[in-house]
């Protein structure tokens, strides 16, 4: 009889015991961990290469003087055309850049920063003209003089140091950019010069010829928009910080340079005579895709 009383007893301290450990509050689960997204930033150096197609419509040429004979000026121009011409060319351009940007305020912001690039241009331009003047006074039994013309210019590369500010949408940019220009342009010119006496055409009696291989200097300008890809795209050889497209186009202006044409007469005497001045000026356009990796924070 006890020890059923000591046994029912023990229960009902157990169930006891239980009733009240349900009663006792609960521990909170701990709360999520928060890892706040990193926002995006133009700021760093960056590297890259680019693209695209150089043009040129203001390729001009003007003959501004016939300095002295074989022909006078006015017979050389009517025989030629009109003393101004313009060339029309294009081609291929590709290189690479380098720079740096300095976002003032990441996520949306104004963005400065300066760029350098230099790149290949097939940039080349051959044209040839030819005239007959019938019955020219100014050589005594001369019939006709005939004239052939040609001419040659080249961009074989062009390269920009600019600045450029504008305007970040987080990972898409807007920018303007201008500066100092520069490239190596070769211009050649030949007039040959023939006439025909007695029915027999002597070509050429003079052949003047001029021109010039420099490195040329001046200024360029445009704008363009840039857009950030995905860090984790297959463009990321390099592992960096960021990847980003460009699409850029640019005018240049490297000037004007005269040209003065000078011939030997047929025997050559030894000293060339000035014949011709011809004013060049090189300026063009040019529009480009080109890919930057960034290098610094994201």
């Amino acid at each position: 009889m006890l020890k059923k009383f000591l046994l029912a007893g023990g229960a009902s301290l157990l169930a006891l015991g239980t009733a009240q450990a349900a009663d006792l509050p609960r521990r909170a689960a701990p709360p999520p961990v928060f890892t706040p997204v990193p926002v995006f930033t133009w700021t760093g150096f960056y590297a890259g290469f680019n693209a695209g197609y150089v043009w040129s419509d203001r390729r001009r040429e003007a003959v501004t003087g016939l300095i002295t004979d074989p022909i006078p000026v006015g017979d050389y121009l009517a025989a030629l055309g009109d003393g101004t011409r313009r060339g029309n060319s294009g081609g291929f351009t590709g290189g690479g850049q380098i720079g740096y940007n300095y976002q003032f305020t990441p996520g949306s912001g104004i963005v400065v920063g300066v760029e350098a690039d230099a790149a290949y241009t097939d940039l080349r331009r051959r044209s040839a003209t030819t005239a007959t003047i019938v019955g020219f006074p100014d050589f005594p039994g001369v019939n006709d003089i005939e004239l052939a013309r040609s001419t040659r210019s080249e961009l074989s590369f062009l390269g920009t140091v600019r600045g450029r500010i504008g305007y970040a949408f987080d990972k898409f940019l807007i920018y303007g950019t201008g500066g100092f220009a520069y490239g190596q342009a070769t211009y050649a010119s030949a007039l040959d010069i023939g006439n025909t006496i007695g029915g027999f055409t002597t070509f050429p009696t003079a052949s003047i010829t001029g021109g010039y291989d420099k490195f040329l200097t001046g200024y360029a300008y445009g704008g363009g928009i840039e857009a950030a890809l995905p860090t984790d795209n297959f463009l990321n050889f390099f592992r960096s910080s960021a990847v980003t497209f460009k699409i850029e186009y640019l005018h240049f202006d490297l000037g004007s340079r005269n040209v003065i044409g000078s011939y030997d007469l047929v025997p050559a005497t030894g000293t060339p005579i000035a014949a011709t001045q011809t004013r060049v000026r090189t300026e063009g356009d040019l529009i480009r895709a080109g890919i930057n990796y960034k290098f610094g924070s994201y």
